[in-house]
């Protein structure tokens, strides 16, 4: 297809571009590692101080700030012709502040199948529909060979003092569920605050304990004990569970990964 094209985002708006973007900016880690897998190293020209992958881009680009505070003069100074946000990761200050200068495109994904779609509409957007396509074409299968995990009654905290679990309208509980984690906390919504008491009350299986936004080590698991005595802990990488871009071609082998380690240490 060629230009112009139109899109509307997550929040109803749409935006129009009239050729292939050459100046992207993007606000979000895992959008940023999309780009990469696009092949548009040489579009990229801003991103966060969070955007770790691919790991050169944070010294070859310029940084415009962090997910939720952005310097607007050094951002707007690269002249974006296109901008990637997001709906959770940045705030409305920030959209709304760019927007009459830049088209920014505001993504929300809350599902594989939202995360799916999000990435061929970058891909729409940039003029790599192709490459996109092939993309989301081969994470959706690999999610579809996943075998059917018999459900463990799972805790996933992202965060500590206060303790953060996720609800059902978040996109890791979607992976959780794909990979047979049964989230304990599937009747909230968003990101609920647990007490100490709240967390003994829900006896989970499995606590998986995340890399991000919270790095959990070993000596949290001596802290939670005493909330889960019959559980079992698992320090996890954060990433395959919540970034919803090129991260999730490795996401199925590893909840496998993660199921093969549970099925030696609790009963079928």
């Amino acid at each position: 297809m060629t230009f112009p094209r139109e899109l509307t985002d997550a929040r109803g708006r749409t935006i129009r571009l009239d050729r292939p973007p050459r100046r992207i900016v993007s606000l979000v880690p895992s959008l940023t590692e999309l780009l990469a897998a696009l092949e548009l190293d040489e579009a990229v020209v801003g991103l966060t101080r969070f955007c770790v992958r691919p790991p050169d881009w944070k010294r070859r680009k310029t940084i415009v700030g962090g997910t939720k505070q952005v310097n607007y003069d050094r951002l707007l100074s690269l002249q974006p012709e296109l901008v990637l946000a997001n709906l959770e990761e940045n705030t409305r200050e920030i959209v709304e502040t760019l927007d009459p200068h830049v088209p920014v495109f505001v993504t929300h994904v809350r599902t594989l199948e939202e995360a799916l779609q999000m990435i061929r509409q970058v891909g729409y957007l940039t003029g790599t529909e192709t490459a996109a396509e092939a993309l989301a074409t081969t994470i959706a299968e690999r999610f579809a060979a996943l075998p059917t995990y018999p459900p463990r009654r799972t805790l996933y905290l992202i965060w500590r003092d206060p303790y953060m679990s996720v609800g059902h309208d978040t996109f890791i509980h979607d992976v959780l569920r794909r990979g047979g984690f049964e989230n304990v906390c599937a009747d909230r919504t968003r990101y609920p605050v647990l007490t100490p008491e709240e967390i003994r009350a829900l006896h989970p299986e499995v606590v998986l304990l995340s890399s991000e936004p919270y790095p959990f080590r070993e000596k949290h698991i001596e802290e939670l004990r005493p909330l889960c005595p019959e559980a079992t802990f698992l320090l996890v990488d954060g990433q395959p569970f919540s970034w919803y871009g090129a991260r999730l071609l490795a996401t199925p082998a590893y909840l496998r990964h993660l199921q093969a380690q549970l099925a030696t240490r609790l009963p079928s």
